[in-house]
């Protein structure tokens, strides 16, 4: 079965291959990576998509608490409605990593609209970046 229908774009981060060209991603992959790319996007970052991206960088020094988690879910949720038209989001969870309280653990549940397929992926959040 070709899985074409769900894209296919740069590798990221970018790659060349073996033979001097760009390395691809396809398909379920090809959606991890834009998902990473939005998540990793700050808004005014890109040039020339001045609101593309999450806006979870604004909560680097905010408080590990609830209030600061439950603010990192809506702007992942919205971002990704926004951004990732292939993918409904089915759940947004963002917990504290016990070994390390510096991070936040952002969990996405979605499901490919092309193929109804679920997927979650797991992205490391990391506040108080001074150590504070």
């Amino acid at each position: 079965m070709s899985r074409e229908f769900l894209g296919t774009g740069w590798q990221f981060p970018i790659r060349v291959n073996p033979q001097g060209g760009l390395s691809y991603s396809a398909a379920e992959e090809n959606i991890q990576e834009a998902i990473w790319i939005i998540l990793s996007t700050a808004p005014g970052e890109r040039q020339m998509l001045g609101q593309f991206g999450c806006g979870i960088h604004d909560y680097v020094f905010a408080p590990n608490n609830a209030t600061t988690r439950g603010h990192i879910a809506d702007r992942v949720r919205r971002a990704l409605t926004t951004y990732e038209p292939r993918i409904e989001v089915r759940s947004v969870r963002v917990d504290s990593s016990p070994d390390e309280p510096n991070k936040m653990l952002i969990r996405v549940d979605y499901r490919i609209r092309s193929n109804n397929a679920s997927h979650n992926l797991v992205y490391p959040f990391y506040i108080n970046e001074g150590g504070a």
